[in-house]
This record gives structure tokens, C-alpha cells and sequence, in this order.
């Protein structure tokens, strides 16, 4: 008779996460031949998968919302380490690397995945509910500290070009993460109700099956933030291929942070995806739009605090084609939350202006 506990250790979502930490400790810092690159990118995957796994066993522990926001911090944690390494490299086109990873990332987060995630819920439930009180606070809170970060700078008249002055920076900074405390506050204490996903009859679903021990949650979370590290560190050793890519294309830069937010995104996207299918929107939206928040809430203090020492400019103004997107976004996403309830069409609606971001990412 097999050892469980030996069968456990040996389980995919186990060994995949090690092995890609390995091969990030072996690849850091090199110049990859293009079979490694294929290595490495396949390793990337299984640690997504992995990721998204131990993500939903430590969630099913602790219960929502603290589930979605423990994968949403530890992913945007270690994304912001990428933005910080990278930008230190001081390559051409770093100065922008933040602007563009953050706002790849709230465009793929809001219409992304909250988008896939109510045509799924659709698909499976004719509608899609979720609760509009706490989903109207997380997507004003997103579209406020945006609009401070990403948009003010643009408009700003101190400093020269879309940047900050460093007494603006630092009040954006302050902004940021006040408003990302005061919502964690919120979503866990203080209104925990309102972001426990609805069944079709707007009553709270209940978990039936039997959670994990403490001991099996405890091992998952520690084999989540391994699954990251590998996710994202080996997102920065693919990048120089992906540079080299997009530069021999002939693209924009901009495609750079892009894809890096794609990528980091990815766990979120599928656990997102899966909870919809289950009948869990509103699971589904808590990670989208607080992964979106997480990215620049904790993005922007991070990035104020690296600036001391980084010695290129920092832009972070948007340009007019995305202040149009992210108007769009705005008054789009509020009419989708109003009802508490959206179908297949406001689903394709919100797809469809990511495929417009995207599009015109490669084609400005």
C-alpha cells in the first residue's frame, strides 16, 4: 500500500514548483540558448498551474475573502520585485517599464478577467451575481488610485513631461496605500458580507466540502509563494527573449510590460476562471479587482520608495489613447456592477475592450 504522505510529496503540484526554482537558480543572470528558453517557458506554465492549486486549498482554509486577497498580494508582492530588477538594468525604455506593467495590469485585471469570469458564470448560470456594494467599492478604490498614479501626471505642471516632482510622488505613494489599507479593512472586517459570493437568489454560498488542515493549508502556502518566485523569476529570464522579440517585430516597447503583466496575471486568471465555473463570481471578481488594486496600490509606494536610487526619469503619465481605455473602462465597469447582476453580454463587452488595449498596445 502506497505512503500517503510520500505520494503527496511527489505530487505534480509539488515537484513542478522545485524543479522550476532550480532551473531559475541555474538560469539567473544568463544569456539562454533558445532550447532553454522552451525549458524554462514550459516550467513557467506548470508553476502557474501549481500556483493556481495550492492558491485554492489555502482559500478553501481560511474561506473568502481572505483567500482571493492572499494570492492577489503575494502575486503583485513579487511583481513588483520584477518591475523594481528590471527597471534597475537602466535599458532604453525602463523609465516607462512601470507605467506600462501597472496599467497592462489593471486593463487585463478589469476587463480581463472579470470579463471571462462573468461570461463563464454566464455560460454555466444563464447570469452571473455578485454582490454590487463590495464590488462597487473595490472598483472605485481601483479607479481612483489609477486616475492619482497614471493619469494626474500627465497633468501635472511642476515637472516637466508625464512625472511626478518627488513631494507628488510621495503624496500619490501615500494615497495608494492608504486607500488599499482602508480597503483590506474592509473586505475582512469591518463588511466581510459584502464579498462572499451570491448564489442566483442572492444568498451566500456556502463551501460543502471539508476544508484542509491547518497543516496541508500551511504547506500549500508555502508552496504557493515558491510557485511565484518561479512564475515571476523566470518571467525575467525569458524577458530578454521576449525583448529581442519584440524588438526584432518591430513593436513598441510598451509590448514588454504587457506581456510581463500577462504573464504574473496568468494564476489569477485561471483560479478567477475556475471559481466562475463553480458559480463563485463573486470569488471570481474579488481576485480580478483586487489583484488590479494590489498591482498599483502597492506598485506605485514601492516604485516611489525604489526611485530613491534609480537613477533614470520615472514616467508614469499616461498617453491620450489610454486615458481614453481607461475612461471607457470606468464608466463600462460601473454599469456592469450597478445591477449586482451581468450576462453574456457585458461580459463580451469587457473582452472586447481588452482586445482593443491589446490591439493597440502592438499597433498604437
Amino acid at each position: 500500500m502506497a505512503n500517503p504522505t510520500r505520494t503527496a510529496l511527489l505530487h505534480w503540484t509539488v515537484v513542478v514548483p522545485i524543479i522550476a526554482v532550480a532551473a531559475l537558480a541555474l538560469t539567473w543572470g544568463r544569456t539562454l540558448p533558445i532550447a532553454a528558453v522552451v525549458v524554462v517557458a514550459l516550467l513557467l506554465a506548470g508553476a502557474v498551474l501549481a500556483a493556481v492549486h495550492h492558491a485554492e486549498v489555502v482559500a478553501h482554509r481560511v474561506g473568502e475573502p481572505f483567500g482571493s486577497l492572499v494570492l492577489a498580494v503575494a502575486v503583485t508582492v513579487i511583481e513588483v520585485a520584477l518591475i523594481v530588477t528590471l527597471m534597475a538594468d537602466g535599458k532604453p525604455g525602463s523609465e516607462t517599464l512601470a507605467r506600462d506593467t501597472v496599467f497592462a495590469a489593471v486593463m487585463i485585471t478589469t476587463n480581463g478577467i472579470m470579463g471571462i469570469s462573468l461570461l463563464v458564470g454566464a455560460l454555466r448560470h444563464r447570469v452571473a451575481t455578485f454582490n454590487p456594494e463590495g464590488t462597487g467599492g473595490m472598483f472605485a478604490t481601483v479607479t481612483t488610485i489609477t486616475t492619482l498614479s497614471l493619469v494626474l501626471p500627465t497633468f501635472t505642471t511642476t515637472k516637466p513631461g508625464p512625472e511626478f516632482s518627488p513631494a507628488q510622488l510621495a503624496f500619490a505613494a501615500v494615497a495608494s496605500l492608504g486607500l488599499y489599507g482602508l480597503f483590506v479593512a474592509m473586505q475582512t472586517v469591518r463588511h466581510r458580507d459584502y464579498f462572499l459570493p451570491l448564489d442566483e437568489h442572492g444568498e451566500v454560498l456556502e463551501e460543502h466540502a471539508e476544508p484542509p488542515t491547518a497543516k496541508a493549508a500551511g504547506i500549500s502556502l508555502g508552496l504557493l509563494l515558491v510557485s511565484l518566485v518561479a512564475v515571476v523569476g523566470n518571467a525575467k529570464a525569458v524577458s530578454p527573449a521576449i525583448e529581442s522579440g519584440v524588438e526584432a517585430a518591430g513593436l513598441p516597447l510598451a509590448v514588454v510590460g504587457v506581456i510581463i503583466a500577462l504573464l504574473v496575471l496568468a494564476p489569477e486568471t485561471l483560479a478567477a476562471v475556475r471559481a466562475a465555473r463553480r458559480g463563485r463570481v463573486q470569488t471570481s471578481i474579488n481576485l480580478s479587482l483586487g489583484s488590479a488594486m494590489a498591482s498599483i496600490g502597492l506598485t506605485i509606494p514601492a516604485i516611489a520608495i525604489a526611485s530613491i536610487w534609480l537613477s533614470g526619469p520615472l514616467v508614469l503619465g499616461l498617453g491620450p489613447t489610454h486615458m481614453v481605455l481607461l475612461a471607457l473602462t470606468v464608466v463600462t465597469g460601473t454599469l456592469t456592477i450597478v445591477p449586482g447582476r451581468a450576462t453574456l453580454l457585458q461580459g463580451g463587452v469587457h473582452i472586447g475592450l481588452l482586445a482593443a488595449f491589446l490591439f493597440l498596445a502592438v499597433s498604437p
